[in-house]
């Protein structure tokens, strides 16, 4: 058998392009006692993938050239030495962009499929979900009552966050760019309001518009103007919890920062940066609420899913673009 995979080809320069990846072939390998040969159904593309890609230190090696690009995946066991897994057994793991993967049974999830599609083992039922669940609840402490602003809203974790948010009795306002992702935000996931950035001039002015009485809790996807705009309109001991700095993920040159922290100061506000990995050992518990808020209909989501193993490369590109609503997902 032939397995195909993406390697990293060279290091993007601003924007990637598809000619950063390069499709290859390589021999599946032959199990060794206590293996397991998988399958891929699913492959996820992320935003932190563009940061693996950089040379720069980060919280996470970088991926070399001509090595497998990192993600995660769910697949299928098609043949099992190991006595933990059974042929058919669906599983998450860490995979990388290819079709087979072999692994010795360390990391792997087995998924449920009665619990809800396999596929939302990578969105609301996987990390997304799981970054969403944890930074809003432990690193922001959310109160009922309070204003919880939600950048990249229509996306994969702030559409779960701006749910939670609901759940708990809070007020949520989602942050997305165009009209379908507004109205997604709104009569989809439940958002009390949304702020169509690509429409909207002064951001400030428009947040303290529909947050009259000030912003308590910020979730920042995002980084860069809109975030300014949310901390000029912070309350008093506001909690903001950095998740990621998309808009700025193809900078070639770093932005000026830090930017606004005076407004952290008048509202002695605290901000926090997490990672979901901080979180792993509570993770059954986690997944056990968020299966519950989707089957009783409290959790929507979306998966934005693109068919075929050779558009990984496009897949990613896109979600820089904007293209994606909810989940990005390929098919394989």
């Amino acid at each position: 058998m032939v397995n195909r995979q993406f390697v990293l080809a060279s290091r993007p320069v601003g924007m990637p392009k598809e000619s950063d990846l390069r499709m290859v072939e390589t021999p599946v390998p032959a199990l060794r006692e206590g293996e397991v040969l998988l399958r891929a159904l699913y492959l996820s593309v992320d935003p932190y993938m563009r940061g693996r890609m950089n040379a720069a230190k980060s919280y996470a090696p970088s991926v070399e050239i001509g090595a497998v690009m990192v993600g995660g995946g769910v697949a299928r066991i098609v043949e099992s030495r190991n006595p933990d897994y059974e042929a058919g057994d669906v599983v998450n793991l860490q995979m990388g962009w290819q079709e087979y993967a072999v692994s010795n049974g360390e990391g792997l999830r087995k998924i449920d499929p009665h619990v809800a599609p396999v596929s939302t083992a990578l969105g609301v039922l996987g990390m997304p979900g799981l970054t969403a669940y944890f930074g809003l609840l432990e690193v922001c402490g959310v109160n009922a009552g309070e204003a919880v602003v939600v950048s990249a809203a229509a996306g994969a974790v702030g559409s779960v966050v701006g749910q939670i948010a609901k759940i708990k009795g809070c007020r949520a306002i989602g942050i997305a760019g165009g009209p379908e992702k507004t109205r997604y935000v709104i009569d989809e996931c439940g958002f009390n309001a949304a702020l169509d950035y690509k429409s909207t001039n002064d951001y400030s002015a428009a947040i303290k518009e529909l947050c009259p009485n000030g912003v308590d809790v910020y979730f920042d996807n995002v980084g860069g103007p809109i975030t300014d705009a949310v901390l000029a309109n912070l309350n008093v001991r506001a909690r903001i919890a950095i998740c990621g700095q998309i808009s700025q993920a193809n900078d070639m040159q770093p932005s000026t920062g830090p930017r606004m922290w005076r407004y952290i100061l008048v509202a002695r506000a605290r901000v926090q940066g997490f990672l979901v990995f901080d979180y792993a050992g509570r993770y059954a518990s986690a997944l056990e609420q968020l299966a519950a808020w989707v089957r009783s209909g409290q959790i929507k989501y979306h998966e934005d899913i693109i068919e075929g193993f050779e558009n990984m490369p496009r897949a990613l590109i896109g979600l820089f673009q904007g293209e994606n609503l909810g989940k990005r997902l390929v098919k394989v």
